[in-house]
Parts: C-alpha cells; sequence; structure tokens
C-alpha cells in the first residue's frame, strides 16, 4: 500500500465527482464516524455508510450541502502498515451559512486490492458541533 493510493482516494472524496469516488472504494465500503458527529447531526445523515452507493452519496450530494466551498484536506501524517493507514489531517472549509470550519481528524482507512475497503473517522465532535450550530462564530 502506498501513501498515494490514501492521498487520491481523499482526493476523490473532496472532489464531490461521483465517478471519482466511486473508483477509489471496494463494493462492500464501509465508512463509520462517531455517532452524534457534526455532518451527521447539521445534515441529518448517518454515521455509519455501508456500501459503495451509500458512500458515493454521502460525498457527491450530501457533504457538500454542509460544506459548500474553500474545502481543504491538509496532511500531517500518514502511517502505513500493510493494509492498514492512519492519516492525521486537518479540515477547513466555508460552511453553507458563511461560517468558516475547522477541525482536526484521525482517519484508520482499510484497504482491499489498493481500493478504499473501510474508514474509521474520529475528530473533535464537540468543537465541530459549535462550528456547524454557528456557536463558534459567535
Amino acid at each position: 500500500m502506498s501513501h498515494r493510493i490514501i492521498q487520491d482516494a481523499f482526493q476523490a472524496f473532496a472532489s464531490n465527482d461521483p465517478v471519482r469516488i466511486s473508483a477509489v472504494l471496494t463494493e462492500d465500503a464501509e465508512w463509520l464516524s462517531p455517532p452524534g458527529n457534526p455532518t451527521a447531526v447539521a445534515l441529518g445523515t448517518t454515521h455509519h455508510m455501508v456500501g459503495r452507493e451509500a458512500v458515493v452519496r454521502f460525498f457527491a450530494q450530501d457533504f457538500p450541502r454542509l460544506y459548500a466551498r474553500d474545502v481543504a484536506v491538509t496532511f500531517h501524517g500518514v502511517h502505513v502498515d500493510g493494509e492498514r493507514a492512519a492519516v492525521e489531517a486537518s479540515m477547513t472549509a466555508t460552511l453553507a451559512d458563511g461560517n468558516p470550519y475547522s477541525n482536526d481528524y484521525c482517519f484508520v482507512v482499510e484497504l482491499r486490492d489498493g481500493l478504499v475497503h473501510r474508514v474509521r473517522e474520529y475528530l473533535d465532535t464537540a468543537r465541530g458541533l459549535r462550528m456547524v450550530s454557528g456557536e463558534a462564530a459567535r
């Protein structure tokens, strides 16, 4: 597994392009986020997506409804062990209401045959909730 696979996958997720996103995922891909995470709360979506179609729909349709523009993911470290990687990153964006968003993340990514099979996402949910609710802007 290479760092390039991980970087290409995250660029695909950020593209909002369903064809690009689909191309980096296994058919039975899963994305697990903490229950009550800011994105799921703000959009009324699930924190556990199962299947390529669900993950593609989220990144192509749901994600841009909240993170409207200027989405940038900065990698601070990608630590690879076989078919698994831990990714340390920060994400910034402009929310749909015009307020800024900034949070730190850790993703544990499992690959299969060079494709993303499972992602477990960790973040500061309290900080994220403050930002998406507009409390951080006050």
